[in-house]
């Protein structure tokens, strides 16, 4: 099955499984794709005058309500002819998918702007439910070439911009300060994860936590985080379209995280959200994203670390994958609305916004000339996750482009995370499954 594929090529193939498993209760969109993906059109906006009000959903990443309140009075002092309507359309990035799914069979209700995950835009941009944004961006000057390069790309194809970054993270290894100096370890993340597995009984033993370590929860995002310990034991979810899930390597890395729980008894999973059981001071480290941050220092009552994302016994750099959301713009409002949208766009996107959101939430700052002094200087754990951005990797194709497999892997997480199931026969059992969303969704795409 090994098939030499450009990414971004594939993106227009497989955009149905861009992350087409919802983990949220209401279990997301439908995955299905039906035709084919039309060129897209220039859109002409000669003429168009802004609308008067429009609707923006937002899920509020990263606890950012607030902050997008902040932005939102501070546009309208700017152009008070355009009310911007801030909708909580969802908790997460999956109920926001399902409720623009839902508008857009009912081809009524939806919004002007949208928050969409970096894997969701692509189902978006298969179903033409977004538009290009080319147009907008030439016709109101965005400095494009300002944005970190890295996180406009990921929204890119067929040459053209379908979104913007906007509270972009990564996951980030968090550690309590005070628990570390009382178990006599260094003040710093581990470098490996056999590292911190050295350290766990003296955290356990010294601390009064319950547990050294608490993994994030496995209904959540576990086909996201668990990329780290795969690409630390030189394994993968997949290795470009061969499934890899069931290799030695990755068999050792998800064995490693169970004995954690099991064997060794110093890690626990969390049931719904690790950066609060650790705020909470229930475990000692964690890793949760970028966008925890902010509410993690504001809620521990403890002095809390941050550092990169350890590293296994195969690579000890490049093992922390990007996550978060863009902006995007339906395809089914008007282009008064549109062009309304493209403005707050671009408003809430201009480096003295991103660098507030980016305090706010400790998302990344997207803008290169952003001002981060002021923010550095009051949250300095912002510079990590800065800094972590020059040695990420790129997500396994199999858990961002497979329909239904992050789903999947969640599930062969939880048999061998919470129920001790056999790590080798259950990544074995999900590898069957992953090339048969391959066989069915993928492979009749591909151009011979």
């Amino acid at each position: 099955m090994a098939i030499n594929l450009d990414r971004r090529l594939f993106l227009s193939l497989a955009g149905a499984g861009a992350g087409a498993a919802a983990l949220s209760a209401c279990g997301g969109p439908s995955t299905a794709v039906g035709g084919t993906v039309t060129q897209a059109a220039t859109i002409n906006f000669d003429g168009v005058k802004p609308a008067a009000s429009i609707d923006f959903w937002s899920n509020h990443p990263g606890k950012s309500q607030d902050v997008e309140k902040s932005m939102i009075e501070k546009f309208q002092a700017k152009y008070p002819e355009i009310k911007i309507n801030l909708i909580t359309a969802g908790a997460n990035y999956e109920e926001i998918a399902q409720k623009f799914q839902t508008a857009q069979a009912a081809k009524s209700g939806l919004p002007a702007l949208l928050v969409l995950s970096d894997v969701w835009w692509f189902r978006y941009y298969l179903n033409e439910s977004i538009i290009p944004l080319d147009s907008l961006i030439t016709k109101l000057d965005f400095k494009l070439d300002d944005f970190r390069t890295s996180l406009v790309d990921d929204y890119k194809y067929d040459t053209k911009q379908w979104a913007l970054p906007y509270g972009r993270s990564t996951p980030l290894f968090y550690y309590n300060k005070d628990h570390f100096a009382a178990a006599g370890l260094p003040d710093r993340a581990p470098a490996t994860w056999q590292e911190f597995a050295q350290w766990a009984p003296k955290l356990k033993a010294s601390s009064g936590a319950q547990y050294a370590f608490m993994h994030p929860a496995l209904a959540g995002y576990a086909g996201w985080t668990l990329q780290n310990n795969l690409w630390g034991e030189g394994g993968g979810w997949s290795k470009g379209w061969d499934i890899t899930c069931d290799s030695a390597e990755s068999v050792a890395a998800l064995q490693a995280a169970q004995d954690s729980v099991y064997k060794d008894a110093w890690a626990g999973v969390s049931s719904k959200e690790s950066a609060d059981d650790f705020a909470a001071g229930l475990a000692s480290a964690t890793l949760s994203s970028t966008g925890s941050l902010i509410g993690i220092l504001t809620s521990a009552s403890f002095n809390v670390g941050v550092g990169f994302l350890p590293g296994g016994s195969k690579a000890t750099s490049g093992v922390c994958p990007t996550g978060g959301a863009g902006l995007g713009i339906p395809s089914g409002v008007s282009k008064e609305e549109q062009l309304a949208a493209a403005m707050f766009l671009q408003f809430v996107t201009e480096p003295e916004n991103t660098a507030a959101f980016s305090a706010a939430t400790g998302y990344m700052p997207t803008r290169k000339s952003a001002d981060m002094t002021a923010v550095l200087a009051k949250t300095p754990q912002i510079k990590t996750a800065m800094d972590q951005l020059a040695v990420t990797k790129v997500q396994d194709n199999a858990r961002a482009f497979l329909p239904g497999a992050d789903q999947e892997m969640a599930k062969a997480a939880a048999k061998i995370l919470t129920q001790q199931g056999d790590v080798k026969a259950t990544m074995a059992e999900l590898k069957t499954t992953l090339e048969g969303l391959y066989t069915k969704d993928v492979k009749p795409k591909l151009k011979a």
